[in-house]
């Protein structure tokens, strides 16, 4: 018997008993869903991670201002007599100390009402230098970003982000349009580029859409906007350095030559995104491995039900056996038969599998706002340990059907 009839009796066999093979189907269904669903958050997750670290920048070192802690009096005394916070002096000291660096960028963050005609938004804008683009690899699409000339002059300029610039102008051209950034009439010279940010996600430091950020130049916001008090100059300084292997040694300088302008205060943090990253990938991965584990032990269970209504089936048809090898069928045929049967099943429940599981990541995506990438890696996964669970549960009671006895089986009632 060849196996295209082994197939054929197979089929008849699972046909003949639909609800029975549905059920013995479920394990591998849910294992393989189970699989795809959890590697496709695992790995949705780990995308969203590192996009948000490479808005820090892979080759950067962010020092980010922590503030004052405690009552007005304990900030008071804190930033009067001990530290006044980041400052542009430590701007200059880091650029002077770090010969290292491609580039310095300080930055200050307001959130202000931004208005144009009859609308008026809520946004942060974040006064910094022309080296901004630079650093975060970050350039306007349209327009230009702030200039050294702009600096020098203070000018009332500003650049948009995509999405605010969406929801300001709609369609049209905003650059040489005035709009009000709190009080004061900043004129639209530049759009940048549009950053890949998922929605309610966050960092050590990108807290927010960048999108809906204004650029402004960090001497016009000096000038146009007062501080509040005990807030320090800067809020972040971000540094690019030459060799991304002298990284880990640079913010240890750093980290002492604040330390030691501060009079000895820690109030900033130092943050390496490179460090981030591995950090995040070994999170990735001790998440893939657990998720994993969790997801194979659905796929056991699913093995240990083929293999338990193989079992059955055998038992059941033990006097059909007997007929087939009374007939002519080897111990082959009928080892073939049911090891088909069982692949059958479990391949027929890893397409169903992958159906479902990637369904329910959609699912999971829309309405828990998680993100979510299914991988061809991940089906594929999914896929040939089902079939291969269906091997390895089919052979036992494929065996145990070849060796029954002809005359016995004969008997069987």
């Amino acid at each position: 018997m060849n196996i295209s009839e082994s197939v054929s009796i197979s089929a008849g066999g699972l046909k003949s008993h639909k609800l029975r093979s549905f059920l013995t189907m479920l394990g591998i269904i849910f294992g393989v869903a189970a699989v795809i669903a959890m590697l496709s958050i695992g790995e949705g997750a780990k995308q969203e991670a590192l996009e948000q670290i490479k808005l820090m920048g892979i080759d950067n070192i962010i020092v980010r201002d922590t503030g004052v802690v405690g009552t007005d009096e304990d900030a008071e005394e804190q930033r009067s007599n001990f530290s006044r916070g980041i400052t542009l002096q430590d701007v200059a000291a880091v650029a002077e100390v770090l010969t290292n660096t491609m580039a310095v960028a300080p930055q200050k963050e307001y959130l202000l009402d931004v208005t144009y005609g009859d609308l008026t938004l809520s946004a942060t804008i974040l006064a910094t230098t022309p080296d901004y683009p630079r650093i975060f690899t970050f350039r306007a699409t349209q327009g230009a970003f702030i200039t050294d000339l702009d600096m020098q002059e203070r000018s009332q300029v500003c650049v948009l982000g995509s999405k605010i610039k969406e929801q300001l102008f709609y369609y049209r051209d905003p650059i040489g349009e005035k709009i009000r950034l709190g009080e004061e009439w900043f004129t639209v010279v530049g759009i940048m580029e549009e950053r890949a940010v998922s929605a309610g996600t966050s960092s050590e430091v990108v807290d927010r859409d960048v999108n809906l950020d204004v650029y402004i130049p960090l001497s016009s916001a000096y000038s146009r906007f007062q501080l509040s008090s005990y807030a320090s100059q800067v809020d972040q300084v971000t540094l690019r350095v030459t060799e991304s292997g002298e990284i880990a040694e640079s913010a240890v300088i750093l980290n002492r030559m604040l330390l030691r302008r501060h009079n000895g205060i820690q109030d900033f943090r130092i943050i390496i995104p490179e460090k981030l990253m591995k950090q995040s990938q070994e999170t990735q991965r001790i998440w893939g491995i657990v998720m994993g584990a969790i997801a194979g032990i659905s796929l056991l269970v699913g093995g240990i039900g083929i293999m338990n209504i193989m079992l059955a089936t055998v038992l059941e048809r033990t006097k059909e056996i007997g007929i087939r090898r009374a007939v002519g069928a080897t111990r082959r045929d009928i080892s073939t038969q049911f090891l088909v049967e069982a692949i059958f099943l479990s391949f027929l429940g890893g397409i169903i599998g992958i159906v479902v599981g990637y369904t329910l990541t959609k699912l999971i995506s829309i309405y828990a706002g998680w993100a979510t990438l299914v991988s061809v890696f991940a089906v594929a996964l999914a896929f040939f340990v089902s079939a291969g669970i269906g091997i390895v549960f089919g052979i036992y009671p494929a065996m145990k059907a070849a060796k029954l006895d002809p005359i016995e089986s004969l008997r069987y009632e």
